[in-house]
């Protein structure tokens, strides 16, 4: 056990204490949560938002910047994956189950249920509803995800550090990074991580189980929830045991494939000719809007505000408490790229696939919508299985989609399990199967107990509050990697002369 740090232990400890409350005490837990969730929400909103904002920013100016030049490995480093992989394993670790859940729900949300600009059912309404999904699946996150990840390469790749978030806060923190200091960033990371995949896994279990209902009415409930995350919890822990060449690549490269052909079956069976009218429109709107949207806190419009509280601040927290997962992730493998390569193909290709997924399914399900299907009506994970019964082939789409939805589901936990344990494990690129297999399975358990006490709110509440204190590593890191990299091109130009 000497591979294993005290990271894992800590964390471990964290963990069973607060899903050891919501199971003594569900009621006591959901209030609290509650609580600091509605504090968090209304009090950093503006700060998230901000935040996150700094970040595409900074990405935008690493791009044209001297330091695109920059290498992330040795400068005689190359891709270890194709791009066509590459981008399959960034895209399937960093959105996976969500675009099913939300690809038909949210667009429609924002139509018919809850606005942001306050009209429902009208054609302005359409359009802000595509907007706002491509804002919160967009360039900020990509771009949140880019530059953590562009930090942990470079530190780990670039200049030999462990692969772990304390690593890239050395330029300001010097040696204290490999003591208790460093632990305790550590341990943000991966409770973090932790909640923020086990929120995804009981979304995927969710869906799945809402999937099985419509097809071959299977009941809906945590019987039937616990024999889904076992089977998947079975599946991508043998996926991470094969390593990240076999299992985790293979099972990228299927779900964009997989993606493609659901989107293109909605692209030919839905609305066509508007589907490619709206994403052009809606992608002009978001483009023009981006500023605006980016620092919207709507600080004298309450219902507004209770809006952007319940989806834009609540996505900046989600996508923060996914980013040491995430970010670890594409890191790993993307050594070799120049930090231009890296950042313009983390931002752009993921952006490109995800705007179009939600216009295409958006669209459809509105369309559906004004012709009298009642999918607004309908719980969130069912949307999309009651649009596709609105169309043909609707159970053979169902069909697909279930299992693009287990192959996200299994994805994004193998690639979260092998992440987990190499912050367990002191950076290791190879962390033991043994503490892969105690992360695989804790995630699952703890998205099945918070399931079953409390339901999907609970693991919403949790995750944003422990998105908060590691937007605070987030912002000590773009001061640690400016510093790093103005240093290295200072070696680069002396080496030179």
């Amino acid at each position: 056990m000497r591979k294993i740090s005290n990271v894992f232990y800590i964390t471990i400890g964290l963990i069973v204490l607060a899903v050891g409350y919501g199971v003594l005490a569900p009621q006591s837990f959901a209030e609290q949560t509650g609580k600091i969730q509605n504090f968090v929400a209304s009090a950093f909103g503006w700060y998230y938002l901000m935040l996150l904002s700094v970040l595409v920013i900074i990405c935008l100016f690493l791009i044209f910047s001297p330091f695109g030049k920059i290498r992330l490995g040795k400068d005689t480093d190359k891709p270890e994956f194709s791009t066509v992989s590459w981008i399959a394993m960034l895209f399937s670790a960093g959105m996976g189950i969500g675009l099913v859940f939300y690809g038909a729900a949210e667009p429609l949300s924002h139509y018919a249920v809850m606005s942001s600009n306050g009209e429902l059912n009208t054609p302005a309404a359409f359009k802000e509803g595509l907007r706002q999904s491509f804002f919160h699946w967009g360039i900020h996150v990509w771009a949140m995800y880019g530059f953590v990840a562009l930090s942990l390469a470079f530190f780990q790749f670039r200049k030999g550090e462990p692969g772990l978030i304390s690593s890239t806060l050395k330029p300001i923190f010097g040696d204290k990074m490999n003591g208790p200091w460093g632990v305790l960033v550590d341990v943000l990371a991966v409770f973090a991580t932790a909640f923020g995949v086990a929120t995804t896994l009981g979304f995927g279990a969710v869906q799945i189980n809402a999937g099985l209902n419509y097809l071959f009415g299977v009941s809906i409930g945590t019987q039937s929830q616990f024999i889904i995350i076992f089977i998947v919890t079975v599946l991508f822990i043998i996926s991470a045991w094969s390593g990240l060449s076999k299992g985790i690549q293979y099972l990228s490269n299927l779900n964009l494939v997989l993606a493609v052909a659901l989107l293109i079956l909605v692209v030919i069976l839905g609305p066509t000719l508007l589907i490619f009218n709206m994403y052009t429109d809606s992608l002009g709107g978001y483009i023009a809007n981006f500023v605006k949207m980016s620092f919207s806190t709507s600080p004298l419009n309450s219902d507004n505000r209770q809006w952007l509280d319940a989806w834009t601040i609540f996505y900046w927290a989600w996508w923060i408490s996914w980013a040491p997962f995430v970010s670890m992730f594409i890191a790993r493998v993307s050594k070799g790229r120049t930090i231009r390569e890296f950042l313009i193909g983390v931002m752009i290709a993921p952006t490109i696939l995800c705007t179009f997924w939600f216009t295409a399914f958006g669209t459809t399900a509105i369309e559906a919508q004004k012709v009298g299907v009642k999918l607004a009506d309908k719980a969130t994970e069912l949307v999309v299985f009651e649009l596709f019964n609105t169309m043909p082939w609707g159970v053979f789409i169902s069909i697909v989609a279930i299992i693009l939805i287990a192959s996200f589901f299994i994805t994004s936990a193998d690639s979260a399990t092998f992440v987990l344990g190499m912050q367990s494990s002191y950076g290791s690129l190879t962390p033991p199967n043994s503490i892969k297999l105690i992360w695989g399975v804790l995630q699952s358990a703890i998205a099945l107990i918070l399931l079953s006490v409390n339901g999907l709110e609970a693991l919403q509440n949790t995750i944003i509050i422990a998105a908060l204190p590691f937007s605070f590593v987030i912002l000590l890191m773009i001061f640690s990697l400016l510093k790093a990299l103005n240093t290295e091109l200072g070696l680069i130009k002396a080496k030179r002369k």
